[in-house]
């Protein structure tokens, strides 16, 4: 068994290696291909963003990208510390300590290492708050924001979490052979009725929603939902430019909770033709299906993973390979959490790519249902104003983005008129 456990250490650690070493020589390559092409606009944007946007972007990009590195590094280090370092295993004893075996010494678990790699992450967030996103005009949130926001969070957290932890480790440690089966099902219960509240009761905590008032805008969105056959509960615009000066606009909620939801920054910059043309794209992922393609893969890998993870919870080798000499159903999840990301992560740009293809998907949906050169200086716009790199590394971007680069994007629209 002893070999066991130092083979799949071995294993670990070899796949930590490699994902560890493969996103910091991606973000190299990322960092060198904006570089060679910061002196010039792309052909195709050249008479719509200037040489100084295009600047302004790289920096952007570049600063973000730096950002992530030291992220990276820092994020391995600590699993590092966590596992063979014998951080999990001090966590353990300490709440051993305070709770007897059973569900609460697991949920304490959890909350002690859930609340430490926070409090290790705030650094970080606050750099990318206050410094990047400063430096770069984008930020409006002011420290007390940012601690609110923060204390919010982890309340929200805690409310919601800690009763769904207890309820899993209650059903692993009594609910027999088939307890992968009955976890995931309260997983899949619990994420639905998320996306249910969220935009009556969780989104309200954060935002202010109000209606759309502008009349000529409501009477043009309210006639393309009906060209389309979509159903909304109401147009909202939210205060994005408290935090961000960062444009979106997003669909929110599940069933009959479905909201339309404009940021404020949004509706100062676009033309009402091009705000249609923007939300044309995003009820064609509703007509499409892609938000519940997108849910059903979720749910089918994460069903995946939980019977793997059944599979391995009783293995000595899974515990004392990381050096955790003691075995319990809390301790198992936080391995698993740790462990998966690294095996997978060099299957990123097959999700990547699932992305980019509804993206085109529903670019051409638009343009069966909006203006397509709308759709164009909308995206041209939203390009320059959240300083989207124009010219991203092309293996960068196909393991990390979930949307196609400008360039492509923008020629394939071109092609549709």
């Amino acid at each position: 068994m002893s070999g066991h456990m130092q083979t799949f250490g071995l294993i670990f650690l070899a796949a930590l290696a490699l994902a560890t070493g493969t996103k910091l020589w991606l973000a190299l390559r990322h960092l060198a291909h904006i570089n060679r092409h910061r002196d010039a606009v792309p052909a195709e944007f050249a008479s719509d963003i200037s040489l100084d946007s295009h600047h302004h972007a790289a920096d952007y990009s570049s600063a973000k990208t730096r950002l992530g590195m030291l992220t990276t590094v820092f994020e391995a280090a600590l699993i590092l510390a966590l596992t063979f370092g014998g951080a999990l295993q001090w966590m353990l004893d300490l709440t051993s300590a305070w709770f007897e075996p059973g569900v609460m010494r697991g949920v304490a678990l959890l909350l002690l290492l859930g609340a430490a790699t926070s409090v290790l992450d705030l650094p970080f967030s606050w750099y990318r708050t206050f410094s990047i996103e400063q430096r770069f005009g984008f930020n409006k949130m002011t420290p007390r924001m940012f601690i609110v926001d923060g204390l919010k969070n982890a309340a929200l957290a805690a409310a919601l979490g800690v009763p769904l932890i207890a309820c899993i480790l209650w059903v692993m440690e009594r609910a027999g052979n088939l307890w992968w089966l009955y976890a995931w099902l309260i997983w899949v219960a619990f994420n639905l009725v998320i996306l249910t509240v969220y935009p009556v009761w969780i989104a309200p905590l954060f935002n202010k929603f109000s209606p759309l008032d502008d009349a000529q805008l409501k009477t043009r969105i309210e006639q393309l939902l009906e060209r389309c056959g979509f159903k909304a509960q109401g147009l909202m615009v939210m205060d994005g430019s408290r935090r961000s000066s960062h444009g979106n606009a997003y669909f929110t909620g599940f069933g009959k909770s479905k909201r339309i939801v404009f940021f404020d920054t949004l509706l100062s910059r676009l033309l009402p033709s091009e705000i249609e043309a923007v939300l044309a794209h995003e009820l064609g992922h509703f007509k499409l299906r892609h938000v519940v393609k997108r849910i059903a893969w979720i749910f089918t890998a994460s069903l995946a993973f939980m019977w793997l993870l059944a599979q391995l919870m009783n293995q000595t080798w899974f515990y004392a390979g990381l050096n955790v000499q003691t075995q319990s159903t809390a301790i198992a999840l936080v391995l698993f959490f740790i462990v998966v990301p690294q095996f997978i992560f060099l299957l990123h740009p097959l999700t990547s790519f699932y992305s980019r293809k509804h993206e085109f998907e529903a670019d051409h949906y638009a343009a069966q249902h909006a203006s397509v050169s709308d759709l164009i200086s909308a995206l041209v716009k939203l390009y320059k104003d959240n300083a989207a790199t124009l010219t991203p590394d092309p293996l960068h971007s196909m393991f990390y983005d979930s949307h196609p680069p400008a360039t492509l994007r923008i020629a394939r629209l071109q092609s549709i008129r």
